[in-house]
């Protein structure tokens, strides 16, 4: 039987790494799409070397430069007549970023990385996600959102070019957004045999040895907050439970915690007038995007 094809992002460390196992281990091909060549490499070789006949490989793409994205999606395209499953786990979250930062094609970075670069990729694999039996889109979100229980997408200004930056609001506003472009996908392909949820992610522990920048009192607020979080492979676990249960083959349009159970969000984000302006914004940046 040909193996079904899953991709994930940010797939070298952490949750997408424990789900790139998991998925593999699930008799599926699993192509992990990494920034780092080097952590990548080293993430595919602990995999193939993991004592299972497992199949993957690596890509190598950038998921906050649109040139990366682009790239990557061609070579896909080239290579695979179909795509099942795609998991959007990359993002840029770094505590200790004080000031805005652009990347080579002037976006700014977290608006690029965790919205725009998700809604370019899928949009660019649509194609292929339909030539599946049940291609299955996964986006990512956090239920941080809870305690920002009145954030908004700032439609005039999501990049922070006029308004003081702040990285927790950045962060938060782009995965505000991948929600709601979760909740219109799901709409534009409710006819369709792809399905397009999202995950709600909890407290996950961080392996503080990644971040060597890190403050005495942040790395200590991070141990104290470890207690009270789950693994990254517990939280791998609803990755890849709505990744390839039968259970989610016609679930769409969800927001699912990390015990796979339906939750809801602020009415800001489920409101059909704000999701058209945040589409209309991203349509802005992605012409491909087609209809809002």
């Amino acid at each position: 039987m040909e193996k079904k094809i899953c991709i994930i992002t940010g797939a070298n460390a952490g949750i997408g790494r424990q789900a790139a196992f998991q998925i593999a281990q699930k008799n599926m091909h699993v192509i992990l799409a990494c920034r780092s060549r080097e952590r990548g490499e080293a993430a595919l070789r602990e995999l193939m070397e993991s004592g299972r006949e497992l199949s993957a490989e690596l890509a190598v793409v950038d998921m906050g430069s649109f040139k990366s994205i682009k790239s990557f999606a061609a070579d896909f395209s080239s290579r695979f007549e179909k795509l099942d499953v795609i998991i959007h786990n990359a993002a840029v979250f770094n505590v200790t970023q004080k000031e805005r930062k652009e990347n080579s094609e002037g976006l700014e970075t977290v608006w690029a990385t965790n919205h725009l670069g998700p809604v370019l990729l899928t949009e660019l694999l649509l194609d292929k996600l339909k030539k599946s039996e049940n291609g299955r889109v996964l986006t990512v979100s956090s239920k941080g959102l809870l305690a920002k229980p009145f954030m908004k997408v700032d439609t005039a200004d999501p990049e922070f070019k006029s308004r003081k930056f702040s990285i927790v609001n950045a962060y938060y506003q782009s995965k505000l957004a991948q929600l709601m472009y979760t909740y219109r996908l799901a709409e534009r392909l409710e006819n369709s045999n792809v399905t397009v949820n999202c995950i709600r992610v909890t407290a996950v522990k961080v392996d503080i040895s990644r971040h060597p920048e890190l403050s005495e009192f942040m790395k200590k607020v991070y141990a104290a907050k470890a207690r009270k979080s789950i693994s990254p492979g517990k939280m791998a676990e609803t990755y890849t439970e709505l990744a390839v249960s039968e259970q989610y083959r016609s679930k769409t349009g969800k927001y699912f915690d990390e015990n796979c159970k339906e939750v809801s969000s602020s009415g800001y984000s489920r409101s059909r007038r704000n999701i058209d302006d945040v589409m209309t914004l991203t349509k802005k940046y992605i012409p491909e995007l087609g209809e809002v």
